[in-house]
């Protein structure tokens, strides 16, 4: 019911006439058989044996099943192919009710399949199929109705009603923000419908449909609300990397010199570069400033190639920045850990305790204390209680949107205020869901030995840097820390295993604290050799 009233309050406008009159049908139903809807709809697929729907607030199944019988929400004589008919009965089962159509009884299950497939072309009723089970299936009729209201709750189709269970039993928890009334994701009966056409585009590729329908019916459709628009956009690049891996460089050109998703318009050089237009190519990396330093990284490797290419003079690159490095030979003490665990433990000293942190110490501190710019109940920001953080988190407005409630955050870098304030919200909202902190990696060991060694010079240049750009900064952070607590300083170390490299992601991260000058090294470890050979 809390869903049906909360879609009924703010979503009055958007509903159809059908959806409007299944919620006062659904509310003059007896207990029981809401109670019956709703196990069927959270459960996967649409065809339920009544004896797998035993439940204490249900009780007589019958009973339960009658009225929605009667509204036509479930049906008993739906037909069902073999392949369906495999999903609900057992291996015994499908011997009591085909057994006369296996040639091997003793195989498997999944073996009887295609030869049964070929034997029984025509789908069939649950009571003709298995005469003999004296046992009822109810086919739920009306799941695309409750995917579209599913829809509408959650403003996506990858969350489902589990996500009540799981808040009721307090495994997840979030943040409760005020919704204002510009709080929708979908704002019209067209938004509903783009947004399900998106979601059959995707399962229409996934499929196997021709790439070019597929990828003409999405350009016919160009939707206003910007939430949407960035939806296509992904969608859009989505199918450029596909064809990217079909060698399709046609496709993949067309669709990205259209695109508006971050990382198309490199994406677009590469292709052209692959395509042997080398010109065009190193046309487009000049034409425009990179959008983010991941794209200025890349045009930086690409560009010297394409001009060699062309037959220029060759470009000498710029020589990267020297880092600590750390050589390390250890055995492998337990194969089941990773290698970072392994320096972690050979580094580490009562005086000089080392986490192993990776992503999840910065962006937890700073999650903490810009708690309330985060969770600003923004319009457009957040459409539903169990959202682990703003909608918009990724656009490139998401900064801009909140520069005065950040500044405020970031401001208490400036005056000592932010231990105290990262401290108590610490405290205040444990376990409570958010999209940078990272509750199993923060302890309080952690937080007290961070907030006593990290200089707060240092943490306002990486909260800063990840509001530039969340979506590429909030990731390739070093893996472990160590800290130096009696001399309140501390060194960041980057682990690579034997044959492992550098990911661009972690090279800007170390450019970044070299520039800032921020202690960090990188550590390449070598397994000794006798434990080498033991592994081998």
């Amino acid at each position: 019911m809390q869903v049906l009233d909360w879609l009924e309050h703010r979503y009055a406008d958007v509903l159809s006439d059908q959806e409007q009159h299944f919620i006062e049908q659904f509310k003059c139903l007896p207990q029981e058989s809401r109670a019956l809807l709703v196990r069927m709809v959270m459960r996967k697929g649409v065809h339920f044996r009544a004896g797998k729907l035993s439940y204490v607030e249900i009780g007589d199944i019958d009973s339960a099943a009658a009225p929605l019988l009667e509204l036509g929400w479930i049906d008993e004589q739906t037909l069902l192919s073999v392949e369906e008919l495999f999903d609900v009965l057992l291996k015994g089962e499908i011997l009591q009710c085909l057994g006369p159509a296996i040639d091997q009884p003793k195989g498997k299950k999944t073996d009887w399949l295609p030869t049964l497939v070929e034997q029984f072309p025509d789908p069939r009723c649950f009571s003709h199929w298995c005469p003999t089970l004296d046992e009822r299936l109810f086919s739920l009729t009306i799941m695309g109705l409750c995917d579209r209201l599913r829809l509408m709750f959650f403003g996506n189709l990858y969350q489902d009603w589990s996500e009540f269970v799981l808040a009721d039993l307090g495994i997840f928890t979030y943040e409760k923000v005020e919704f204002c009334a510009q709080s929708r994701g979908l704002r019209s009966r067209e938004d509903v419908d783009a947004c399900l056409f998106f979601h059959d585009c995707q399962l229409r590729l996934e499929a196997g449909e021709a790439l070019e329908v597929v990828i003409g019916d999405i350009s016919r459709l160009t939707p206003s609300n910007p939430w949407l628009q960035r939806r296509r956009a992904k969608l859009l690049f989505q199918i450029g990397q596909y064809c990217e891996r079909l060698a399709d460089f046609a496709n993949a050109q067309s669709i990205y010199r259209e695109c508006a998703y971050p990382g198309a318009r490199l994406r677009l050089i590469r292709v052209l570069e692959r395509s042997g237009d080398y010109q065009q190519a190193l046309d487009f990396a000049l034409a425009q400033p990179a959008q983010s330093a991941a794209e200025q990284q890349g045009l930086l490797r690409i560009m010297p190639r394409l001009r060699r290419k062309l037959g220029g003079p060759p470009l000498k690159r710029a020589a990267p920045r020297p880092v600590q490095r750390l050589d390390l030979q250890l055995p492998r003490t337990d194969p089941a850990l990773s290698v970072e665990f392994h320096v972690q433990a050979h580094l580490a000293e009562e005086a000089a305790p080392v986490h192993y942190v990776e992503n999840g110490l910065i962006n937890s501190l700073f999650g903490l204390l810009c708690w309330p710019a985060i969770f600003a109940p923004l319009p457009g920001a957040f459409f539903h209680p169990f959202q682990r953080g703003p909608v918009d988190l990724l656009n490139e407005d998401f900064h801009e949107r909140r520069a005065e409630l950040f500044q405020a955050c970031l401001s208490e870098l400036d005056d000592g205020r932010y231990v105290q304030t990262i401290r108590e919200r610490y405290a205040a909202k444990w376990g409570v869901q958010s999209p940078f902190v990272f509750w199993s990696v923060l302890t309080e060991a952690l937080l007290d030995q961070a907030l006593a060694c990290l200089p707060a010079e240092h943490l306002k240049h990486w909260f800063n840097r990840l509001l530039l750009d969340i979506k590429a900064n909030r990731a390739g952070m070093p893996d472990l820390i160590q800290f130096w607590p009696q001399e309140r300083t501390y060194r960041m170390i980057e682990v690579k295993g034997p044959g492992d490299r550098l990911q661009d992601n972690q090279v800007r991260w170390l450019d970044f604290c070299h520039e800032h000058q921020m202690p960090i090294a990188v550590c390449y470890v070598q397994w000794a050799e006798h434990e080498a050979e033991q592994i081998a």
